[in-house]
């Protein structure tokens, strides 16, 4: 269904249980996934020490890999191994973490994820701060002339979508809405004209 949709990623949520209280799929359904998808995937690791997998993803055939700044001591050396993979490499900040967190790091950044809640569970309620943060994020790319792309993850429905568009944002990952919807395709082809 997502292969022949609008879509233009395909978004993975990977937990270890650990960082978040849950668990997701792992490396065999990953493989599987990558094997059937014609659209690039872009894993999100809600994970401790993620740079120990970063070689696993990209030979499953992920394009963009995003790690949480809570997770990573040494987040620069992180981003390089990601993109020394052939990556896009990102980075995830929790709610409670300021956009501030990246101002050094942003140039290395090719996408700045911003979960608008929090991290693992699906169907959570929105966190509406958020808008704020992206505002500050891409006013902070865009002072500085940078590519890099902001991603939100969470509770996004069309409303919130369009908000989060009008906020700065470039890339909106939806899950629930798309999925409980009685049109799945209807509702990608929707959230797409935004």
């Amino acid at each position: 269904m997502l292969n022949a949709s609008e879509a233009d990623w395909i978004h993975v949520d990977v937990m270890d249980g650990v960082f978040v209280p849950n668990i997701s799929i792992g490396f065999p359904v990953i493989r599987a996934l990558a094997k059937m998808a014609v659209k690039p995937l872009d894993a999100h690791l809600m994970i401790v020490n993620p740079e120990k997998f970063i070689t696993q993803f990209r030979d499953m055939g992920v394009q963009s890999l995003s790690v949480h700044y809570e997770t990573c001591i040494h987040l620069h050396r992180t981003l390089m191994q990601i993109k020394e993979a052939g990556m896009k490499a990102g980075v995830v900040l929790n709610p409670h973490s300021p956009v501030e967190l990246l101002t050094d790091i942003l140039v290395e950044t090719d996408i700045a994820l911003i979960m608008s809640v929090n991290p693992g569970f699906g169907g959570q309620k929105f966190i509406p701060q958020s808008y704020e943060k992206v505002q500050r994020l891409r006013k902070m790319i865009d002072e500085r002339n940078l590519h890099t792309l902001i991603e939100v993850d969470g509770g996004m429905n069309i409303e919130r979508s369009k908000q989060m568009m009008e906020a700065g944002a470039d890339i909106i990952v939806v899950g629930d809405s798309i999925f409980s919807a009685q049109n799945p395709l209807e509702m990608i082809r929707m959230m797409k004209k935004i």
